[in-house]
């Protein structure tokens, strides 16, 4: 990831976040998860974060999306619950207070994307993400 100009009402360090994607795409566990909860991708643009979960085993209502500090939780359930389908749950750490972006989200042909905002100032509070 190449430095760029901090935007306006950015608070990102980037040394940080370049390190902690490394991390992430290095460790073990995130393959492990991907196999046994759901696959997650991560892309980074010059204005948001974005996260791709493929949950096309689910309905939108069966979705929850939760942000926490600095946690995105990602929670998929089947209604009613049954001894096949189980709760999956990620979590993903960030190296920022996701509390403090803008976060919305997106359920569309079984792909859900959480997009978090690098330039507009979130709640600061723990939340719920409503899918349309």
């Amino acid at each position: 990831m190449s430095k760029k100009k901090q935007i306006k009402n950015q608070t990102f360090n980037f040394d940080l976040v370049e390190k902690w994607l490394e991390n992430y795409f290095l460790d073990p566990l995130t393959s492990y998860y991907d196999e046994t909860q759901f696959p997650i991708d991560l892309y980074e643009t010059e204005k948001e974060w974005i996260i791709e979960a493929n949950l096309s085993e689910f309905e939108a209502s069966e979705i929850k999306v939760y942000i926490e500090g600095n946690k995105l939780i990602i929670t998929a359930m089947e209604y009613p619950p049954s001894v096949k389908k189980q709760k999956r749950i990620r979590s993903i750490n960030f190296p920022f207070p996701v509390i403090n972006q803008a976060v919305y989200a997106n359920f569309t042909n079984g792909i859900l994307e959480v997009f978090i905002s690098k330039m507009d100032r979130g709640l600061g509070k723990n939340r719920y993400i409503t899918l349309p």
